[in-house]
């Protein structure tokens, strides 16, 4: 459809978009979701309500000869009150798979937060306009990656010139569920995320589940998993169970294995990754719950600190160091009658010799630089020549 301006305005829908699984229907627009409205039905809290809305590895991806793209969006603004502000979202759009422009809306809906008190307000704002041009004018591929940790509505896209489908891809699809690791808090930009530079280096199309705090072994998580197409898929489970004290060691296999159960109904042979959790020095040994450190906050800092007792680990409590025995034992033990199941010690990823150089800058997630470095081991260890998403075992 042509606007009077000149511009081609064209529907978002599924069509045009990738690594979403869901788009609902606003009273502004239409707003993408990480997991399917059956799934979203069960959610029992709003912390994972809101981080599978934040459109982590979700891009626009469309054809055509375009030199200018407009895009209308209302971002949700995160406001912590104690804690330093946070920036704004960046919306990074791609030519041929090369970057060709940033953009971030500064305004938008407002969250407030109170992380003592554990409370949360809302309040409207206006839709923001983002442009980008100067793109050549010749037939080209264009991805525009939203925002990974900001929540955001699509209102309208425009561009100067007619925009077709994207064609099919031929490469993998790899769908990775984790925490907020995964999902990309302390990147600064959507394709800076571990994930999403993992997926570069390893050629594949992403769909990435990372749902900040939210890695707790849900059975809807599963089932979307399950029923969602894909041709690598990897877990990486761990942190979010200690730093939420959700369950004891007793319970802990039981809901491992029944997660792996479900995802296996969908995708009987697909090579399926299981991953520890990385380094993280408050928790190794320490159970939950995780806290902000208030005394840190009241500096304008925002920092973790594990709360619980070392000692209570006899008495099953969850701890990192426990976590990755156990996942180690439990994917041997399946490995025997399922051969495309595989197991990755996240300290490959991210160890002691990391933290020393590179240490979590709140104690609990990586910065841009930790990102990138678990990217590149974890794309020489899951698609080189001899890793489990090598293309000679899909």
């Amino acid at each position: 459809m042509n606007t009077h301006h000149g511009w081609t305005a064209t529907p978002i829908t599924l069509g045009i978009l990738r690594g979403a699984l869901d788009l609902e229907r606003t009273g502004r627009g239409v707003l993408p979701h990480r997991l399917p409205a059956h799934a979203r039905e069960q959610i029992p809290d709003g912390q994972l309500a809101m981080a599978e809305s934040q459109p982590s590895g979700v891009r626009l991806a469309f054809r055509s000869r375009a030199t200018a793209v407009e895009l209308d969006v209302v971002a949700t603004k995160r406001v912590y009150p104690g804690a330093p502000p946070r920036p704004d979202g960046v919306y990074e759009l791609l030519v041929d798979g090369h970057l060709a422009g940033r953009a971030s809306a500064p305004g938008g809906d407002t969250l407030t937060v109170d992380l003592a008190s554990g409370t949360a307000h809302s309040r409207p704002g206006p839709v923001e306009t983002l442009r980008f041009t100067g793109l050549p004018d010749d037939e080209k591929h264009i991805e525009i990656w939203l925002p990974h940790d900001e929540t955001t509505e699509l209102v309208a896209l425009r561009t100067d010139a007619p925009v077709r489908a994207p064609q099919p891809s031929d490469r993998p699809v790899w769908l990775h569920h984790g925490s907020s690791i995964s999902h990309g808090s302390n990147a600064a930009t959507p394709t800076g995320t571990w994930p999403a530079l993992a997926a570069a280096l390893g050629g594949a199309e992403l769909i990435n589940l990372g749902f900040g705090g939210s890695a707790l072994l849900d059975p809807f998580t599963a089932r979307a998993i399950r029923d969602t197409a894909a041709d690598l898929i990897s877990v990486k489970i761990g942190i979010n169970l200690v730093n939420a004290d959700l369950m004891r060691l007793r319970a802990f296999g039981p809901a491992v294995h029944g997660f792996l159960d479900t995802i296996r109904e969908g995708h009987p042979t697909t090579p399926l990754l299981v991953v520890s959790p990385i380094l993280c020095p408050i928790h190794e040994n320490t159970p939950g719950p995780c806290a902000p450190d208030l005394s840190a906050m009241s500096e304008g800092r925002l920092r973790f600190i594990a709360t619980g007792d070392p000692a209570e680990t006899a008495a099953g409590k969850l701890t990192l160091t426990v976590i990755r025995d156990e996942l180690a034992r439990l994917v041997g033990q399946r490995a025997a009658t399922d051969p495309h199941l595989h197991h990755l010690d996240g300290l490959a990823l991210y160890g002691a010799t990391d933290h020393a150089e590179l240490p979590l800058p709140d104690d609990l997630h990586p910065d841009p630089a930790t990102h990138r470095r678990i990217a590149e081991r974890f794309a020489g260890l899951a698609f080189g020549d001899s890793g489990p998403f090598a293309a000679e075992n899909r």
